[in-house]
């Protein structure tokens, strides 16, 4: 029996939307330190600093993401890790539930742009030039996007050529 492993791992790019709001958290938290250092206000400005302080900071754990893409012998597990700190298993995806792997644009896609299915983003989130994000479809319910390297496509294309394609 041959086992195929390899691992790819890629980051997430942060959205604005996740720094502005822990940017404004970070603000109230200094606003917060000033009232209680100027203004006096004592046990409220403490319990206010102390909690858009947490919020701040969770909110920069969760806007550090980073997907780690596990291939092992016919079978994708991908995990999130947030903040470098956190990791958490999203989901393991078996080869023999999944019924194409191809590049975002491929036209191998074609035949499966108009199900009804639920959409789950594990990939760098971006849209670059050119686009290396491949999508796959799992059991007709799900189309998951990654970002897995060139060595990962090749590994999954030798052992499943007929399910994975890297035109």
């Amino acid at each position: 029996m041959s086992e195929n492993y390899i691992e790819c791992l890629v980051k997430a790019k942060g959205s604005l939307v996740f720094k502005a709001v822990r940017l404004f958290f970070y603000l109230l938290t200094v606003l917060a330190l000033v009232s209680i250092l100027f203004l006096g206000t004592g046990a409220i400005g403490v319990i206010l600093a102390v909690a858009t302080g947490a919020a701040g900071y969770y909110l920069g754990m969760m806007g550090d993401v980073e997907y780690e893409y596990l291939y092992m012998d016919k079978e994708i597990t991908v995990d999130r890790i947030l903040a470098q700190t956190r990791r958490k298993r999203i989901a393991v995806y078996p080869m023999d539930k999944i019924e194409i792997l191809a590049p975002v644009n491929s036209y191998r896609l074609d035949n499966y742009k108009n199900r009804q299915v639920t959409t789950k983003d594990y990939s760098i989130g971006t849209v670059e030039q050119p686009d290396l994000r491949y999508v796959f479809y799992c059991e007709g319910q799900e189309k998951i996007l990654i970002s897995p390297s060139e060595e990962m496509v090749k590994v999954m294309k030798n052992a499943n050529p007929r399910k994975v394609f890297s035109d």
